[in-house]
C-alpha cells in the first residue's frame, strides 16, 4: 500500500503492526530516489546529478535499530551499489568522518551524533531529497523533538518526508503535519486481525510476586518448543541482575541496556542473532524495531509503563506470520497500571490470576514439563554463551562502558602508550630554612635536625617550602647548649619561647639554670627555665607556667620543727592566698600542732594562733610560711639580726591569660 504513493514523491504517514515490513516500505522508495553511478551508466541520470553528499536521511531513536536498518538498506541496495552509512553515538568519530569524506548516498543515524557532525561542518545535509522518521511517535516525543526540529531546519525545504510507526497517536499526527506537505495517511490492517496486537501471538498475564519471579522465569524458559527468548525489564539494574541470575542457573544469557558500552551491547545482540545466546535480557532500548528470527517467547519481567510500550515489546515475537508467546508478570503494585493498559488495548485480562513457580496452571498453559526446576540441566546446556562472541573495538568515546569491553585497547589508550618515556632527570631543589640551606649548615636551634629522605617527585609537582610554613621544634624536645659553645649561624632566626616552670633544684640543673638552694621541704619554688636567649629586638613570647605536683602530706613538717624563737611578722596580708582544696586538711593539722606549742612566744603572736584555723585553702600558704619563718629564727645565733624572710610571689596575682 505504501510503495505506489511513496514512489510518486508524496509525503506519507505509514502505520502498521509490528513485523509487517515497514523498513522496506520506506527503504525501497528512498533507494530509488538516490542517484548512483549505476544510473548514469544505464542512462537514467546525467553525471551532473552525482554527488558525494548524502541524498537521503533516516532518523531512528536507538543505536540497535540504526544498525539493523542500515543492514536492511545495504541488502536492498546491493545490486545498485548504494553507499549506506550508520552514524550513532558510542563509536569513534574518525571512521564516520572518513566515510563521509569518501562519499555517502544514504545516512541512517540517531539525532545526537547527527547534530554533532553537522555542527562540526563534517556532515552536509543540504542535498537531502528524502527524510524518514522511523518510530515517529518516539522521535516526536518530548525527548527527541528539539533535536528533530534542529535536524529538519538543516534540510532543504523541498523534500519528501515519510513517518512510520506501529503506534501513531492523534497528537503525533497533528504535530507531524507541521513538517509535511499534504501527507497521505496509510494504516495497514488485516481483515481477520481487528485488535491492536498480532493475532498469532498468544498472551499470558500472571500476577506474580517479585521474590518468586526469577524462579518462575527459569521454569518458563524450559517450556517445550522454546526457541530464542527476550526478557524486558523496566530498569537497567534489574536487567543486569536478571542476566546474572540466569547465567548462574545455567542459561546462556546476555544483556542489553544503557549502562553497557556500545561494544558490549552489540556483542550481546550479535550473539543473540547467531544463536550463541538464547536469552536476551534488555530494557526498552531493544523494544522498538529489533527483528530477530526465531524469537518464540517474550517475557515482560516488569509491567510496561504504557500501552505503546507493551505493543512494541510483544511485537518482537510473532513477526512475518510466525507464532509466538508473550508472558507478562504483573506485581501487586502494578495492578492499577496494568488495568489501564488492558482497558486501552481491550485485551480482556483485567484481573490476572495469582501465579507462583509451583502453580499447576502455569505448567499447563505454557507446556512446561512436570517436575521442572529452576536450574537448567547440564545435558541441555548446549549454547556457546556470550563469551564465544568477540567484542568489537569501536573506539568508544568517554569512559562509560570501558569496563565491560574486554577487547583490544581503545584509541586513547594506544596514543598514550605510543608516547616516549621521560629521559630528563627531575630537577632537585634544596630545602632551606630562613634563607639558609639545610645541607651542611649549622642548625639554628640547640640540636641539629636531620633532613628526612625525600621521594622522587616530578618537577612540575614540586613546590618550594616557604619559611613561614615550616614547623618549629618545641623547646621541651630541644637540648640546651651553653651560649659559649653554641655557634650561631648568620641570618635571621626565630626567637625561642620561654617557659616558666615550678620545679626543684634538680630539675633546674637539668636544663642548665642555677636554682636557689632552698632546703625547706614542702615549698614550691618558682624558677625560670630558659633554653636559649631571645633576640634583643624580638617581640617577647607569651610565658607559660607549669608547676610540679607535690604531695599534700609533705606541705608542712611535723610539730617538732617549730622552735621557741622570736619570729617577725609573717607576710600574710601582702598577697591573696590561693584556693586549693587538696592541702586543706594538712594545713589544718599543722595549725593545730603550732597551737599546742605553748612555749613558743612568737607563735602566740602570729596571726595563725589568734583564732582557730578555718578549713579553707586560703590559709594554706600563710601557715606554711609562718612555720618556715619560725624555723629560720631558731637557727639564727643570738645577737645577729634575723634575716628578713624571702618574699615569694603569689601564683594567683600575675596569672597569665592564655589564648
Amino acid at each position: 500500500m505504501t510503495l505506489p504513493v511513496a514512489l510518486s514523491g508524496k509525503d506519507v504517514i505509514g502505520q502498521a503492526k509490528t513485523g509487517t515490513g515497514k523498513t522496506l516500505g520506506f527503504g525501497l522508495p528512498l533507494l530509488e530516489r538516490v542517484t548512483v553511478p549505476a544510473d548514469v551508466e544505464a542512462g537514467r541520470a546525467v553525471p551532473e546529478q552525482l554527488t558525494n553528499a548524502p541524498q537521503a536521511l533516516v532518523v531512528v531513536p536507538t543505536r540497535e535499530l540504526c544498525t539493523q536498518v542500515t543492514n536492511d538498506l545495504l541488502t536492498a541496495g546491493k545490486v545498485r551499489n548504494v553507499r549506506v552509512l550508520a552514524i550513532y553515538g558510542g563509536r569513534a568519530y574518525e571512521p564516520q568522518v572518513e566515510a563521509l569524506k569518501k562519499g555517502v548516498d544514504v545516512i541512517v543515524g540517531t539525532p545526537g551524533r547527527l547534530l554533532d557532525l553537522a555542527g562540526q561542518k563534517k556532515l552536509d545535509l543540504s542535498h537531502v531529497r528524502g527524510l524518514v522518521l522511523d518510530e515517529a511517535d518516539e522521535m516526536l516525543d518530548l525527548g527527541f523533538l528539539p533535536d528533530v526540529e534542529k535536524i529538519i531546519q538543516l534540510l532543504p525545504p523541498k523534500r519528501q518526508t515519510m513517518l512510520f510507526s506501529a503506534t501513531m497517536p492523534g497528537a503525533v499526527i497533528g504535530l507531524a503535519r507541521r513538517y509535511m506537505s499534504q501527507p497521505t495517511h496509510i494504516s495497514a490492517t488485516s481483515p481477520d486481525d481487528a485488535g491492536a496486537t498480532v493475532a498469532n501471538t498468544t498472551q499470558r498475564i500472571y500476577r506474580a510476586h517479585s521474590m518468586d519471579k526469577p524462579e518462575l522465569v527459569a521454569r518458563i524458559l524450559q517450556a517445550e518448543g522454546r526457541g530464542l527468548a527476550m526478557i524486558f525489564c523496566r530498569t537497567k539494574r534489574t536487567a543486569a541482575d536478571i542476566a546474572d541470575q540466569l547465567a548462574q542457573r545455567g542459561f546462556a544469557s546476555g544483556a542489553v541496556h544503557g549502562d553497557l558500552g556500545q561494544g558490549a551491547r552489540e556483542q550481546a545482540l550479535r550473539a543473540f542473532r547467531n544463536g550463541k545466546v538464547d536469552v536476551l535480557v534488555c530494557t526498552d532500548v531493544a523494544a522498538r524495531g529489533i527483528d530477530v528470527e526465531g524469537v518464540t517467547h517474550v517475557i515482560n519481567y516488569q509491567s510496561p509503563e504504557e500501552e505503546k510500550t507493551y505493543l512494541h515489546r510483544i511485537g518482537r515475537t510473532g513477526r512475518a506470520g510466525a507464532s509466538g508467546t508473550a508472558v507478562t508478570l504483573v506485581d501487586w503494585d502494578d495492578i492499577p497500571r496494568w488495568q489501564l493498559i488492558n482497558k486501552a488495548l481491550d485485551l480482556g485480562f483485567p484481573d490476572p490470576p495469582e501465579t507462583y513457580s509451583t502453580s499447576p496452571h502455569l505448567f499447563e498453559e505454557l507446556n512446561i514439563p512436570a517436575g521442572t526446576k529452576g536450574v537448567l540441566p547440564r545435558a541441555d546446556r548446549t549454547r556457546a554463551g556470550l563469551s564465544a562472541e568477540q567484542v568489537e573495538d569501536l573506539g568508544e568515546t568517554g569512559g562509560r562502558g570501558r569496563k565491560s569491553a574486554a577487547g583490544p585497547t581503545t584509541t586513547a589508550t594506544a596514543v598514550r602508550e605510543e608516547r616516549p618515556a621521560r629521559t630528563r632527570a627531575p630537577r632537585q631543589r634544596r630545602r632551606t630554612r630562613g634563607g639558609t640551606s639545610l645541607d651542611g649548615a649549622e642548625p639554628q636551634s640547640g640540636t641539629a635536625v636531620e633532613p628526612q629522605p625525600r621521594k622522587a617527585v616530578e618537577p612540575q609537582f614540586q613546590t618550594a617550602v616557604e619559611p613561614q610554613f615550616q614547623t618549629a621544634v618545641e623547646p621541651q624536645f630541644q637540648t640546651a647548649v651553653p651560649p659559649d659553645t653554641a655557634e650561631r649561624p648568620a641570618g635571621p632566626r626565630t626567637p625561642r619561647r620561654r617557659r616558666r616552670t615550678r620545679t626543684g633544684a634538680g630539675d633546674a640543673a637539668a636544663v642548665g639554670v642555677e636554682a636557689p638552694a632552698l632546703e625547706t621541704p614542702g615549698t614550691e619554688v618558682l624558677t625560670e627555665s630558659v633554653v636559649t636567649e631571645p633576640e634583643a629586638d624580638a617581640a617577647p613570647k607569651r610565658r607559660r607556667r607549669t608547676r610540679a605536683a607535690k604531695p599534700a602530706a609533705d606541705a608542712v613538717e611535723p610539730a617538732e620543727t617549730a622552735v621557741a624563737v622570736d619570729a617577725p611578722e609573717a607576710p600574710v596580708a601582702e598577697s591573696k592566698p590561693r584556693r586549693r582544696t587538696r592541702v586543706a586538711k594538712p594545713v589544718a593539722e599543722a595549725a593545730d600542732t603550732a597551737e599546742q606549742a605553748v612555749a613558743v612566744e612568737a607563735a602566740a603572736e602570729a596571726p595563725v594562733a589568734e583564732s582557730k584555723p578555718r578549713r579553707r585553702t586560703r590559709v594554706a600558704k600563710p601557715v606554711a610560711e609562718a612555720v618556715e619563718t619560725a624555723e629560720t629564727a631558731a637557727d639564727t645565733p643570738e645577737g645577729e639580726a634575723v634575716p628578713k624572710p624571702r618574699r615569694r610571689r603569689a601564683r594567683t596575682t600575675t596569672a597569665p591569660t592564655e589564648s
